[in-house]
């Protein structure tokens, strides 16, 4: 009886953890090797994906801050708004971190918006800033 109780805890814990764990989402037919690679938007590669981004952008929503670092790789710019929401910038076109870029106007980036548990609340394309 003690061995059945004990298996059933287990495997309750096992199964918890396994669902606990951020994993990274579906991007539909986006070049992630290509959207990692362009830092800033450099390369002017994420360009490429940002109609499939448009497409898919709602079906981040709802996903933890380790997945969304785990589909889109680190951030290129972090920002904490106020204790209760955080704002995750991708940059789409060359930003003014970009050697030899002089930047006209603000670049087109991704905003993910992160609530005080690290979820998106928010996702949106723009030019500008929070």
């Amino acid at each position: 009886m003690i061995m059945n109780k004990s298996f059933l805890l287990l495997s309750a814990l096992v199964l918890s953890f396994a669902f606990s764990c951020s994993s990274k989402r579906d991007t539909g037919s986006m070049n992630i090797e290509n959207w990692k690679a362009d830092h800033y938007g450099c390369k002017g590669l994420r360009m490429q994906d940002l109609e499939e981004l448009e497409r898919l952008k709602h079906s981040f929503l709802g996903i933890d801050n380790q997945a969304l670092i785990k589909t889109f790789g680190r951030p290129d710019r972090v920002e904490l708004v106020d204790k209760s929401q955080t704002f995750f910038f991708y940059f789409l076109e060359p930003s003014n971190a970009c050697d030899g870029v002089e930047i006209e106007k603000e670049p087109l980036r991704v905003l993910f918006r992160l609530n005080a548990i690290s979820k998106v609340s928010e996702v949106t394309i723009t030019t500008q800033n929070p």
